[in-house]
């Protein structure tokens, strides 16, 4: 047997007899040439170069060929996807994201900025729900187990003011209208009865509401509000009726009646380390006496009950005059420069919106004269346009109040359930809910909304916000000669709907103390 070095060896052997009938072993050995001299080293794969004329002849190969859509693009390309673009965080990595619940219960997250305010939030999603106007937006701090409530300031951070949550509360932001925001700087005298204000120095006593804040937000004197309040006593259901001194240093009781006298004084709490938050269904929650309470609670720590201040007032006006003043002695100057920011803002708007209408008027419209034969004629002269456009509005209320006049015709043009569409309509909510969604979004004149009514049958009611009380006001549908109408003062004005009712009292008062002016409507995100 051979053994041949290489890389392969293979030997054969085969054994023949001898002739003396032993067995010869012979062997032959086969040996196969390497194919290759010597073994074959690893290698890793590495990256091909494409040269610049292969590449041309790809890219003109592709050119030829027709593209075929994506089927998926929002699983190739989420920057152009509207499904991934919500929940894909911002480049940025210094943005957060919050949570804002709109009036329906509705959530949606939004990227701010550390350094984001009140006021830039809400126009965030003043774009997002699509809303028609940018003003009078806020933004509420909600405690819902404690039935409190605060509107943040327009220049408050706001996630400086998430920061102080309970990880384990239900406190939420909740986007909604809030007219009522600065209306103490447009009607101070409503706001601030001349009964309340009085001077810490007792220097002048005669001082009216005007000069209440203008003094508050000058370096001078500062006048201070005062009244009787109920308050609920620590670790007990009783309330005590107690006198309260408001001043720029912070808020004080009185232990003797209306005592002014330092010995009779009792600190309560400091303006700068609280704030003030209107409490929702407080008879049920804390055995309130009325439903006008407030609450002074620390602004820096997650809320407890053992550290609200709970206060009850007589009546709205008293409630929304503390309310107010806490803000007011709080903020001062920055409060002012927040109400002159969103009135140029609001005024910016209109004027834009009225130069848009009148370009697209000036360069869509012209007026025209059709009284001659020879055809209708360009009216050039401007008093003869305004005398023509006057001419045709009365033209068209003559035929409207004729096309009115008919039976059974308007039903078909016009049908009675086009109120169902309109913001202000509500369908069956309470009166209790009426009042709580008209407060919530501020009690200024001429705020309404019109509802079904839970105790007339075929009837609607009329709420509408005045010198801070809610009227209602009953609509009740009234048929003559086969026409349905609708009428609140006992068929004295008809309207064909409560389309034409509402409209009707935009411009007249009617027997309405004031015109209709803010629609209270549910803003759904």
């Amino acid at each position: 047997m051979m053994e041949v070095a290489g890389p392969w060896t293979e030997v054969f052997g085969r054994s023949e007899k001898s002739e003396g009938g032993g067995t010869l072993l012979q062997s032959s050995t086969l040996t196969l040439a390497p194919l290759l001299d010597d073994p074959p080293s690893i290698r890793r794969s590495q990256p091909i170069l494409i040269s610049s004329n292969r590449r041309k002849t790809v890219n003109s190969f592709s050119s030829s060929v027709p593209s075929i859509p994506n089927p998926f693009p929002e699983l190739c390309s989420p920057s152009k996807s509207p499904v991934l673009v919500g929940s894909l965080p911002p480049v940025s990595s210094d943005k957060h994201l919050i949570k804002v619940y709109g009036e329906d219960n509705h959530s949606r997250s939004v990227w701010v900025s550390p350094g984001a305010t009140a006021r830039e939030v809400c126009h965030m999603l003043v774009q997002t729900a699509h809303c028609s106007d940018q003003e009078n937006w806020a933004l509420l701090e909600l405690h819902p187990p404690l039935g409190l409530e605060r509107c943040l300031e327009d220049h408050e951070v706001v996630l400086e003011v998430q920061a102080t949550w309970s990880l384990k509360g239900d406190t939420r932001f909740v986007f909604c209208k809030n007219y009522a925001k600065y209306e103490f700087f447009r009607k101070p005298v409503l706001f601030f009865p001349e009964t309340m204000i009085s001077d810490s120095a007792d220097v002048n006593k005669g001082m009216t509401s005007s000069e209440l804040i203008q003094n508050l937000l000058r370096s001078g004197t500062c006048p201070e509000i005062q009244g009787f309040l109920h308050v609920k006593e620590p670790s007990r259901k009783a309330w005590k009726k107690v006198y309260f001194f408001l001043r720029r240093s912070g808020l004080y009781c009185s232990t003797k009646g209306s005592s002014k006298e330092p010995r009779h004084l009792q600190y309560v709490a400091d303006l700068e380390d609280l704030n003030v938050c209107t409490v929702v269904n407080s008879r049920k929650l804390y055995g309130a006496p009325a439903d006008f309470t407030f609450c002074i609670k620390p602004c820096r720590n997650p809320v407890r009950v053992q550290d609200l201040k709970i206060l009850c007032a007589e009546n709205e006006q008293i409630r929304t005059c503390w309310t107010s003043a806490f803000r007011l002695f709080k903020y001062g100057k920055q409060l002012q420069c927040n109400y002159q920011l969103s009135k140029s803002a609001a005024q910016s708007v209109e004027g834009r919106n009225l130069t848009e209408n009148k370009s697209n008027s000036e360069d869509s419209l012209v007026a025209m004269d059709f009284s001659g034969k020879a055809g209708g004629r360009v009216i050039q002269n401007p008093t003869e346009a305004q005398n023509a456009e006057r001419e045709e509005g009365q033209a068209w209320r003559r035929r409207e109040a004729l096309r009115c006049s008919l039976p059974n015709l308007n039903s078909a043009a016009r049908p009675s359930s086009i109120h169902r569409t309109q913001p202000w309509f509500h369908g069956g909510i309470s009166r209790k809910e009426t009042q709580r969604l008209i407060e919530k979004q501020g009690l200024v004149d001429g705020m309404f909304l019109v509802r079904d009514s839970q105790q007339h049958a075929q009837c609607f009611v009329l709420s509408l916000c005045y010198q801070l009380k809610t009227k209602h006001y009953l609509v009740i549908p009234f048929e003559d000669s086969g026409r349905k109408s609708f009428t609140m003062d006992d068929g004295l004005t008809l309207f064909i709907d409560l389309l034409q009712l509402v409209e009707f009292h935009q411009i007249n008062k009617g027997i309405l103390p004031v015109c209709l002016k803010h629609p209270c409507v549910c803003v759904a995100l």
